[in-house]
């Protein structure tokens, strides 16, 4: 049987081999990290240990690291009217979310829905600075008091976001800014304090540690997180009751680091076979259109669709001919439905059905790319000679 490639990593990432030794050892740890006895001690140890290296990952303070469930809850936990900073004790009384975002952030957190707005993109999927400075100036003139959450980069199609410029007009403004950074992280640097984020969500999964574990972090100290949405005790310095997931912890700090160090050189043999994996499409099939081709993405993602194609159809093809890739985001239970991000880019209903997302990883390499592209045009023919009521 011919051994299965694997292309949608940005869906999840396989464990990685240090993340896995980690765990492992983690589980022989017997202590609860709240017990004050040699065998607790050593578990909060390892918690301890793990927000280091977590809060390396992004060039943050480790105190400042609050380890969670994973994104959804990092980012719930982040979107609160009760976040202030300094000595302000106002609630932040609105919102505002570019539409590209993923759907934890886009159903506004702890905030009504009155209070959410989302803000445009670009045909070429960065968000409008310009929207967001005149919505900005209208709030202040109204004496709010927004948050604004902008991701680092998209989850569909790889578009890098102008976090920095944004969160210099975030902060003229008197607004505080979230980044999601989920998409990013391993892939591209992400310096909380380079880009000006207040804070920073991270999930574990996806740069190779285990499922169920990601982190909120803020940027200073002077942030002051709302109450905790999981009650009763008080770990993670009172953001979040319940025993920690040492296992899992240790499993993303092991991750954080081998992503850390293996940054630079991951960054560029990933973007080397990006632009293989683009050059062959685009020779298989001309009207292909590569969505955010003409900006900064990630070096791993590529979202492709060629008129008269749906999305379902290929993905299936593709996964009976041993090859995993998806339709976009992973995160509805498996369902096929229009991309809000595209929509959200003006794409045409009829191309965004059919967009393809194809996300590489540490260990894709050139074969893989070559399977997918030969499965590919073999799909692609099949789907055109169907069009064009041809017998295949």
């Amino acid at each position: 049987m011919t051994e299965r490639v694997y292309l949608d990593w940005n869906a999840t990432a396989p464990l990685r081999p240090q993340a896995r030794a980690a765990l492992v050892a983690a589980l022989d740890v017997c202590g609860n990290p709240s017990s004050v006895h040699a065998e607790g001690r050593a578990a909060r140890r390892l918690v301890e240990d793990a927000r280091e290296h977590v809060a390396a990952l992004v060039g943050a303070a480790p105190k400042n690291v609050v380890f969670t469930s994973g994104g959804t809850e990092a980012n719930m936990l982040a979107l609160s009217p009760a976040i202030t900073a300094g000595t302000e004790t106002a609630p932040r009384d609105r919102l505002l979310v570019s539409a590209i975002e993923h759907p934890s952030v886009l159903v506004g957190g702890r905030f009504p829905p009155s209070a959410v707005e989302r803000l445009p993109v670009a045909s070429d999927g960065r968000n409008d600075l310009g929207a967001l400075q005149e919505r900005l100036a209208a709030l202040a003139a109204e004496g709010g008091r927004p948050l604004i959450s902008i991701m680092l980069a998209n989850n569909e199609t790889g578009v890098i976001q102008p976090v920095s410029r944004a969160a210099a007009i975030v902060h003229a403004a008197g607004g505080l800014l979230h980044v999601d950074a989920v998409q990013a992280a391993g892939k591209i640097p992400c310096d909380i304090k380079l880009m000006g984020a207040d804070l920073l969500t991270l999930s574990g999964h996806k740069i190779g540690a285990p499922k169920g574990v990601g982190a909120l972090i803020k940027a200073t100290d002077a942030v002051h997180l709302a109450g905790p949405l999981i009650k009763g005790g008080g770990q993670e310095r009172g953001a979040r009751a319940g025993t920690e997931n040492v296992p899992g912890i240790v499993g993303f700090a092991a991750a954080a680091a081998a992503a850390l160090e293996s940054l630079p050189q991951g960054r560029a043999r990933m973007a080397a076979l990006r632009d293989r994996l683009e050059a062959g499409l685009k020779a298989a099939s001309p009207s292909a259109t590569i969505f955010g081709a003409t900006v900064e993405r990630l070096p791993n993602t590529t979202l492709v669709s060629a008129p008269g194609m749906k999305a379902e159809t290929v993905v299936i093809a593709l996964d009976l001919d041993g090859v995993a890739a998806s339709s976009g985001a992973a995160c509805s239970s498996g369902k096929v439905a229009p991309s809000h991000v595209l929509a959200a880019m003006s794409v045409p209903t009829d191309l965004a059905r059919g967009a393809v997302r194809v996300s590489l990883g540490a260990t894709t390499s050139e074969s893989d790319i070559d399977r997918f592209l030969s499965a590919w045009i073999k799909v692609s023919r099949t789907l055109l000679k169907e069009r064009d009521g041809i017998a295949a």
